[in-house]
């Protein structure tokens, strides 16, 4: 069966056994497919990949901005678009991608939210340690900020990833790539901490973070913890673990890290995705001048 709806079963199936994408990012894909097989359906056909121009697409995205989807949305769109055409392309099923003459709306970068140095200090220490809940805890914040790797990577860690001996851990990013991470000093302390803690309970030893029932920590979890460490150390604004990472990528450039290892660190395919730490680091000097220099503010 030659028609778009075959073809976009056949992508999704491909997406999740090749490349091995998570349940969250097959399902934005296969929204985003079948928000074009409607607008398609709309003149009552079933098209065949190959009848589908640049033209029929652009007019798709136009009525999805018509309809309020903003610029953050559209080029995520549009990505979605690229992507299941590319591959069309490659799979000799259409002789040339029409995505190629499809340009995203031009949208300005967010600066990321992240924490100064010293609210960093204060909130890892903000979990109470002297009970196996707080030696948890603060482990938790170390690896985040030490190795500046996302919630899911984290509670995806199992004790087997972690060598304290040479400070490092394997974590396994999006599309199942991996990287190593760093442990600093203080994470590889509070890991030693609350690895011996578990050894102590006879926990499971397989999951790295555990909660009270002795399964692996969520997500949401990590966030719980932060909220609550957020208020023991008195840092009122909204965080969330993610901020972390941000704080980790905003630090170590501002002391002179460079870009390609910020971005190895991080896990970022594109350098682009990096580069938007620069932009904070600008920020940052932008309110040293006008502190500083007399006419700064002229």
């Amino acid at each position: 069966m030659g028609t778009l709806e075959r073809a976009r079963h056949d992508f999704l199936a491909h997406l999740r056994q090749a490349r091995r994408l998570s349940p969250h990012t097959l399902r934005a894909y296969g929204a985003d497919l079948e928000r074009l097989l409607q607008f398609l359906g709309e003149e009552g056909s079933r098209p065949s990949p190959r009848d589908i121009q640049a033209s029929r697409l652009r007019l798709h995205l136009g009525r999805l901005a018509d309809h309020g989807l903003g610029p953050s949305s559209l080029s995520r769109h549009l990505s979605t678009l690229k992507t299941f055409f590319g591959w069309l392309e490659a799979e000799g099923r259409i002789l040339s991608n029409p995505t190629t003459l499809l340009r995203g709306p031009r949208r300005r970068r967010k600066i990321p939210r992240y924490l100064e140095e010293e609210e960093v200090e204060a909130l890892l220490a903000a979990p109470q340690e002297g009970d196996p809940e707080g030696r948890r805890d603060r482990a938790i914040l170390e690896t985040l900020y030490s190795t500046g790797c996302r919630v899911s990577e984290l509670v995806g860690l199992d004790e087997a990833h972690v060598d304290l001996d040479r400070g490092v851990v394997l974590i396994r990013g999006k599309g199942a790539k991996e990287r190593m991470g760093m442990l600093g000093k203080p994470a590889q302390d509070a890991l030693v901490g609350y690895m011996d803690s578990k050894a102590l309970q006879d926990l499971n030893r397989s999951p790295l973070f555990l909660n009270r029932f002795d399964r692996r920590l969520s997500s949401r979890s990590v966030a719980e913890i932060l909220r609550k460490s957020l208020l023991r150390s008195g840092i009122s604004r909204h965080c969330s673990p993610h901020t972390l990472r941000h704080s980790f990528a905003t630090h170590l450039l501002r002391r002179g890290a460079d870009l390609r290892t910020v971005q190895e660190l991080l896990g970022h395919a594109d350098l682009g995705s990096t580069q938007i730490y620069t932009h904070v680091d600008v920020e940052g000097l932008r309110s040293l001048y006008q502190q500083a220099h007399p006419l700064a503010e002229s």
